[in-house]
């Protein structure tokens, strides 16, 4: 089982920007240490250290009240792929690193969108974690003990975004 929280897949194992890997290996971790972009012509990784920024852009919207009756439906796609052989929809993470600018490709798990509340806060946590001002261990931690109990109610995903933001 996962949680979504925020613009974040959380599993026990792994925390994802966006959704956890398809079915041909695309995604972007967040570890202790960095970043990690997999595709099927291999992977990336940066350091914290050496990103300068870490922007998500093109992030569906949507509002609190549609969002409850599409989160089965949205988790259920990010999971297993649209029926209509539409994929979920995509979001830019535009980084600038040492070695200058990058831009990746990361899929929303969310069909229907994210709240706006919960794309600000998570972005906050990206610039957070970039300056070296939050610990990137902390959503890894929350997903050991309580990704398994499915994705948390609006408000408690805001408060865990803004905890991991401070921790």
């Amino acid at each position: 089982m996962a949680a979504m929280v925020g613009l974040f897949w959380v599993t026990p194992d792994a925390v994802y920007v966006g959704s956890p890997p398809n079915a041909i290996g695309v995604c972007v971790r967040l570890t202790a240490d960095g970043l990690e972009a997999a595709d099927p012509d291999g992977s990336l990784t940066w350091t914290w250290q050496e990103l300068r920024s870490a922007v998500v852009e093109d992030a569906p919207s949507e509002s609190r009240t549609s969002r409850a009756s599409n989160l089965l439906g949205s988790v259920v796609s990010a999971a297993i792929g649209s029926l209509t052989g539409e994929g979920p929809p995509e979001m830019t993470l535009r980084l600038d690193t040492a070695d200058g600018p990058q831009q990746l490709t990361v899929y929303s798990a969310a069909a229907g969108g994210y709240i706006d509340e919960e794309v600000r806060l998570s972005q906050e946590l990206l610039d957070r974690l970039v300056a070296g001002i939050a610990d990137p261990r902390a959503p890894g931690a929350w997903g050991r003990v309580h990704a398994g109990e499915g994705t948390p109610e609006p408000r408690a995903r805001e408060a865990l975004l803004r905890a991991w933001a401070q921790a």
